[in-house]
């Protein structure tokens, strides 16, 4: 697999980089960059990431139309802020029916709004502005943006219903608001910037990944819904490629990335693929990034952890039984090991003599789980397609009664939205819940906070706002004051010793929080730093994961536990490994 050089790759004027949070898109989106611009390029790299750490690659204050970056003369970086953006848009919507709707509807309204869609939503309103104007087309050779929209946003964009008058006067069978609406006038500068995103003599929208099986897979799913928009010219970059091996966590660890890269999702085998390697250092400063795609340096961080003792699984699910928690979440992104973990748990308290009851998204056979009522473990599995099929049959049902089809075709594509997924699953896991009163539950793959606001507020409001999801169930009703209450309810929140996914994790924390439910324990997952390993290179990556150990030990006040990394598929006996 060649290695990624910009500067001996024919590329586009327009480069989108996508890919799940923490696969390293900002750092090649910024190495690209500089590496176009040292070669005489004039580039413009704009990020529309919420956990953009752009000021800190680069040591330089940004806003969002660009500042020149003093050691790199051709280049210019604008980071724009699509929270900022999507609050401002919010409230664009929101505003006029201030003081002529109730105050409950208000709320209501605005956590419709509050979704990732809406935040999707408004930072391709900014980003289409650079993506349309012609003197920045003349200005730049290269426009490279960090963080593309995805194919859902594209598609909805498209759909001729988003801009008719259904979007802010009927709201009834989708699972967010119209995100569109108050952008009426946007129209023809979008429409333009879809055009622009197809055409593969302008842009290139660039997959990252790691080579791990979930963000492989994740990257498949983005590339077919891609395509089938019309982006086809994709190019897929593999981050973090370790190329050799001295010790015996090494060895593994090559072993494990060469086991997924085999087994590549046939979606992605077409696509023109380029690897990063691994790299011991956090991609902060010019040098850094400067080297990412040519060489490396063992830096070495010398910060110590500062907790005296690290807690291990053990010690939570002790927790968990003695202080006799009924409903347990595990909670954050994909791929970093939640359902493995709620596995751990399940069988960590059924050795202690508890009924447990799991129920996953995950296939069972993945986790090569043994059901065994005699030990008081049960299992289950949500059909996430199989449940969101029912639940989009039974809205589609309803708002055939009412809508055109043109107003049908917007609410198909809405009923396609996360939003939507986490609705369907997350009524399938009230049911269970409900039906496991004697049991202590283990969930995993849990809805987020906007997630259950959205359910709450229709439950308190849908006198006022149509329901924008079928009928609210009565299990769903029982199961959420459930996770109101901290003495039958805990959430884990699981991460990685890594800047992006110990962001993600914190704003869903927050994200919780304003749902009033409160979270106690971290699981810090996969660390190399309680590997000991020798070899030179993962020592140092081990190195610069305190940072974020420490991060995390103070931000949750020392209620924490770190797993060590793992050069096996975690399954079946092996489960017990993580209960040592």
């Amino acid at each position: 697999m060649e290695i990624f050089n910009p500067q001996k790759i024919k590329l586009t004027k327009y480069l989108f980089y996508t890919g799940k949070g923490g696969v390293g898109k900002t750092s090649i989106a910024c190495a690209t960059a500089v590496s176009l611009a040292d070669d005489g390029e004039n580039v413009l790299l704009i990020s529309t990431d919420p956990a953009s750490n752009l000021q800190d690659v680069f040591a330089t204050k940004l806003n969002n139309k660009g500042v020149p970056i003093k050691d790199v003369p051709n280049l210019i970086v604008a980071n724009l802020d699509p929270n900022e953006s999507a609050a401002e848009y919010r409230e664009s919507v929101i505003g006029p029916y201030r003081g002529k709707l109730p105050e409950v509807a208000i709320k209501n309204m605005e956590e419709q709004l509050s979704g990732s869609c809406t935040v999707e939503i408004a930072a391709f309103n900014e980003f289409s502005k650079f993506i349309t104007d012609e003197s920045l087309k003349s200005k730049y050779d290269y426009i490279i943006f960090d963080t593309a929209p995805t194919g859902h946003t594209l598609r909805m964009l498209q759909l001729p219903s988003a801009w008719s008058n259904f979007i802010s006067e009927n709201t009834s069978g989708t699972s967010c608001l119209g995100q569109l609406s108050g952008l009426e006038d946007k129209k023809g500068v979008y429409k333009d910037a879809v055009k622009t995103l197809a055409d593969g003599g302008s842009t290139t929208l660039i997959l990252v990944s790691r080579p791990e099986e979930t963000p492989l897979k994740e990257a498949e799913r983005a590339s077919i819904e891609l395509k089938d928009i019309g982006i086809r010219n994709q190019t897929l970059i593999i981050n973090g490629i370790l190329t050799s091996y001295d010790d015996s966590i090494s060895e593994n660890y090559y072993k494990k990335q060469q086991s997924a890269l085999l087994k590549m999702p046939k979606g992605l085998r077409g696509i023109a693929t380029y690897m990063v390697p691994l790299r011991a250092y956090n991609i902060t400063g010019l040098d850094n990034v400067r080297s990412l795609l040519n060489s490396d340096h063992f830096a070495v961080s010398n910060e110590k952890v500062n907790a005296k003792t690290i807690l291990h699984l053990k010690d939570i699910v002790d927790d968990l039984y003695s202080t006799n928690k009924k409903v347990i979440f595990t909670m954050g992104k994909g791929g970093v090991g939640k359902t493995t973990i709620a596995a751990a748990i399940t069988l960590g308290l059924a050795k202690k003599g508890r009924k447990v009851h799991l129920t996953t998204t995950d296939p069972a056979g993945h986790l090569n789980f043994v059901i065994n009522e005699s030990c008081g473990i049960t299992m289950s599995r949500i059909d996430e397609k199989k449940e969101l099929e029912k639940y989009q049959n039974e809205v589609l049902s309803k708002a055939r009664k009412t809508m055109s089809e043109e107003d049908l075709a917007y609410v198909k594509e809405d009923l396609k939205s996360p939003c939507t997924q986490e609705i369907a699953v997350f009524r399938a896991f009230a049911d269970i819940v409900d039906k496991a009163e004697d049991q202590t539950v283990v969930i995993d793959t849990a809805p987020t906070g906007h997630t259950l606001l959205l359910l709450e507020s229709t439950e308190s409001y849908n006198q006022q706002i149509k329901n924008s999801h079928g009928e609210i169930q009565e299990s769903e009703r029982k199961l959420l004051p459930r996770l109101h209450n901290a003495a039958e309810t805990e959430v884990l929140i699981v991460t990685l010793a890594e800047d992006t996914p110990v962001y993600e994790a914190m704003r869903l924390e927050e994200d919780l929080k304003r749902t009033g439910i409160m979270t106690k324990w971290w699981i810090i997952n996969s660390s190399l730093y309680k590997t000991n390993t020798t070899n030179k290179m993962l020592a140092a990556k081990a190195s610069n994961e305190v940072k974020w150990i420490n991060k995390v030990d103070m931000h949750s006040k020392g209620m924490f536990a770190v797993i060590p990394w793992s050069p096996n598929e975690i399954k079946g006996n092996k489960l017990n490994d993580l209960l040592l």
